[in-house]
């Protein structure tokens, strides 16, 4: 069975096809899941909206739980942790992960970064030894075959690559970046962009927006999913 993680990240409740300024991520992340689950009925959706509930961010406790070995923490630093815990347990679950990533001022949203924070954790999805040769850290979700989608929303345009303001996008680079810190390096993408023009600009960006939505979760389907291969092939072999 395929595990879908639906991450919202938008301040804004609702989709902008259903809410009066609603969030266009939310538009396009919930016509994935509707569009894929249609198509895979089988899949188990875990669904997190670090939008409306932000994960706390991380604190000087929080980090010295997290480089605290596992058999040596205290009960306070299990419970700093126990947060994080859940996060990463979801997205150990996962084989593909739909996040909604807005622009916020030419980056994803604090909410976001905060979440990115609580998962990317030493000894959980990325190793770290010191005394290693080479390079000391390594992600530990390289073999585990998950797929990510950032479909993000601009007010602005031309923030593709190659487009008028390319370099002042840091939400999918910023993504790609930590996602793949930790082993995620299937990555796919689509945008809205327009927003605060508000005319047929912005229509006809919804609607190339909506296709390209449509056109990866043909191209997802039509691709094996390696975890729930392996995960299978773990089940009867083991």
């Amino acid at each position: 069975m395929t595990t879908l993680l639906h991450i919202d990240a938008s301040a804004r409740p609702g989709g902008s096809d259903t809410a009066a300024h609603g969030s266009h991520s939310r538009r396009l992340t919930s016509r994935f899941v509707r569009q894929w689950t249609t198509q895979h009925p089988e899949t188990r959706v875990i669904y997190r909206d670090v939008g409306l509930e932000s994960p706390s961010p991380i604190t000087g406790k929080w980090i010295h739980a997290a480089f605290t070995p596992a058999h040596a923490r205290e009960d306070w630093m299990h419970e700093e942790l126990r947060a994080s815990d859940v996060l990463i347990d979801e997205l150990l679950q996962a084989d593909i992960i739909v996040a909604g990533v807005p622009m916020y001022n030419f980056g994803p949203p604090a909410q976001f970064k905060a979440y990115i924070d609580n998962i990317v954790r030493v000894g959980r999805t990325f190793g770290f030894d010191r005394s290693r040769g080479g390079e000391p850290y390594w992600p530990l979700l390289a073999d585990a075959g998950k797929r990510l989608v950032i479909l993000s929303s601009r007010g602005d345009y031309g923030y593709q690559p190659g487009g008028r303001i390319a370099h002042r996008n840091h939400v999918e680079s910023s993504v790609r970046t930590a996602f793949a810190y930790i082993g995620v390096t299937d990555v796919h993408e689509a945008a809205i962009e327009y927003d605060e023009f508000a005319d047929h600009r912005l229509a006809a960006s919804i609607q190339q927006g909506e296709a390209a939505v449509d056109e990866l979760v043909a191209k997802l389907g039509d691709k094996p999913l390696e975890g729930v291969q392996r995960r299978d092939q773990e089940c009867l072999t083991g």
